[in-house]
Parts: structure tokens; C-alpha cells; sequence
């Protein structure tokens, strides 16, 4: 009688262990907020002034690169700057009193030789009956005196253009090209300090892929910063899980290595699921999607590093 009930008792606690499930859980990782700063130009590194892992503060000097070539290109635009900028001035100031008075010289004289050449002409005209000039003289000094009237349009014309100064079109026209100019110049400007690498906010070198020399293309990254008062979790909910989870639920989460768990809160869920990795496969996850999603731990998680993994459990989930 006492072995059935023996036999009894451990099918029962059998039965039990087997309908008891553990908590759901999904997998991940520790992370922070990257920040990438990529090269401004193709130049080359000159100094580094930081090393990996090293936590750095707003404003801090990273890196530098060559700035010879860089330096002679603001340069040339700060000069054309410069140029387009006085020629425009010019524009503005109008005509100098000396042009136009060389204008009114130019005029006077062009009128003094139409005198002389329409007197000439006349004179030869009445000779023309008698026989006592050429017809081609008579025709040269017909041609000399209409050339002369045009010479004298020509300078009336141009004092004209002076006395009434610089037509808008051409204000319009100067100062786009200052604009363009000064736009320029400002561009190689922004290259210029960035060839100055500092950090755009406090936080800890990740990575410096480049070293002292190498040349880093155009947008390559210099430095990779780790920023951000605490880390996150970066973790992938199983797909028969998704539905119990949403944004803002406070949970728990397990870090590898330490005894006790970090409060969190769901601050990011994605709508779309992806195949899940490898390390977040967990007991019969047959479908193998799930849907990533970011957990905010507290500053107490602050000193936690990038990648270590970690376990999540979802308080008040369905068992």
C-alpha cells in the first residue's frame, strides 16, 4: 500500500513539473546609440588623439587629418568670395565721373570730325556737274560723312549707358554670383573644420578603424562613438509572444554575469518580424521569426558593456 502511494505521489509531481511552464523569455544584446563621424575629405590622418574604450566629453579632440590641400581650396574661394563681392560693389557705385566725361570728350570729337567730313562732302557736291571731281571722290566723301554721323550715335549712345548707370538686370546678376561665391567659400569652410575630428557628444571610442597615415576615402568612418547616459537591450520577441507586449510594459532583464536583474521598460517594438539569430532561438521556436524591439534600462545599467547578452523575462505575461 505505502509503494502504490509512492508510485502515485511521483506520477503527480511528474504530471505537475510538466504543466508547469517557465516564464516566456526572449534573448539579446546590451547596446548604446552609435555615432559615426566619416571622413570630410581624402586626406590623410595626421594625429589621434584618443584611444579605444577612452570616455571622452563634448567638444574632445579625436583625430586630424592634412589640412595643406584643403586650406589652399577655402582659400581660392574666400578670394573669389572677395572678387565677386567688390565687383559687385562697382555694380553698386556706378559709372566713374571720369569715364563719363571721357564719354562726352569721345562724343565731342566724333561730332567735330562728322562737321568736317559733311562740309567736305558739300563742297565736293556742286563740283560734280562741272566735271571737276571723280564720282568715286564724291562717293568716299558720302561714305566718310555717314560713317562720321554713325561714330557720332555710336558716343552719344555709350555716354548715354553711363549717365544712366548700372541697369538692375546686372545688380541681380552681381550679386547672384556673390551669393554662389560667398556659399562656396562657407562650404569649404565646413570641410575645413572638419578635417579637426572632435566628439559631438560626451561618450566612450568604440572604434578607430583607421591608424596614424592611412588615408580614409570620403566618407569612410574615422571614429565610431558609443553615446548616451545608459545602454539599452536590444532583444527579440518570439512571435507567439508579440501580442502580450507593448511599448512603455515594464520587464526585467537578466545580464549575463550578474546575479541581479535590470528594470526596464519596452521603449520600441517593430510592426514587421524578422528571422530570428541564431544565439535568440529559444526551446520550440519552430516558425524561428520574431520582432525586434529596445528595452531602457536605468543609469544603474551605465557601466554595463556593448555586446554582453542578455535574457529578458515578461512580467505578467500569460503563463
Amino acid at each position: 500500500m505505502t509503494s502504490r502511494r509512492a508510485i502515485l505521489l511521483s506520477v503527480f509531481a511528474t504530471l505537475s513539473a510538466a504543466c508547469t511552464k517557465e516564464p516566456p523569455q526572449a534573448l539579446g544584446t546590451i547596446e548604446y546609440d552609435r555615432i559615426t563621424l566619416p571622413a570630410p575629405a581624402a586626406e590623410r590622418i595626421v594625429a589621434i588623439d584618443v584611444r579605444e574604450g577612452e570616455q571622452v566629453v563634448l567638444g574632445q579632440s579625436l583625430l586630424k587629418l592634412e589640412l595643406t590641400r584643403t586650406q589652399s581650396e577655402l582659400a581660392a574661394a574666400e578670394a573669389q568670395a572677395r572678387r565677386q563681392r567688390e565687383a559687385l560693389a562697382e555694380l553698386q557705385a556706378g559709372p566713374r565721373s571720369e569715364d563719363i566725361a571721357q564719354a562726352r570728350a569721345n562724343l565731342a570729337a566724333a561730332e567735330a570730325q562728322a562737321r568736317e567730313a559733311r562740309a567736305y562732302y558739300k563742297r565736293l557736291r556742286p563740283l560734280q556737274g562741272k566735271n571737276y571731281v571723280a564720282a568715286a571722290d564724291l562717293d568716299r566723301a558720302r561714305a566718310a560723312a555717314g560713317n562720321a554721323d554713325g561714330r557720332v550715335r555710336a558716343a552719344h549712345a555709350a555716354l548715354d549707358e553711363l549717365l544712366h548707370g548700372t541697369r538692375p538686370e546686372q545688380l541681380a546678376q552681381g550679386e547672384a554670383a556673390f551669393a554662389a561665391a560667398a556659399a562656396q567659400a562657407a562650404a569649404e569652410q565646413v570641410v575645413f573644420d572638419k578635417l579637426s575630428v572632435v566628439a559631438p557628444r560626451a561618450g566612450r571610442v568604440d572604434s578607430i578603424p583607421y591608424k596614424l597615415g592611412d588615408q580614409a576615402p570620403v566618407g569612410a568612418p574615422l571614429a565610431i562613438l558609443l553615446v548616451g547616459e545608459a545602454p539599452y537591450a536590444r532583444i527579440y520577441v518570439p512571435e507567439q509572444q508579440r501580442a502580450n507586449v507593448h511599448v512603455g510594459d515594464a520587464i526585467q532583464v537578466f545580464v549575463a554575469g550578474r546575479e541581479k536583474p535590470y528594470a526596464g521598460k519596452v521603449r520600441m517594438i517593430r510592426s514587421e518580424p524578422a528571422f530570428t539569430p541564431y544565439y535568440a532561438l529559444i526551446g520550440d521556436d519552430a516558425a524561428r521569426l520574431s520582432y525586434l524591439a529596445e528595452v531602457a534600462l536605468g543609469t544603474g545599467a551605465a557601466e554595463l558593456p556593448a555586446g554582453l547578452p542578455v535574457r529578458v523575462a515578461f512580467a505578467g505575461s500569460p503563463k
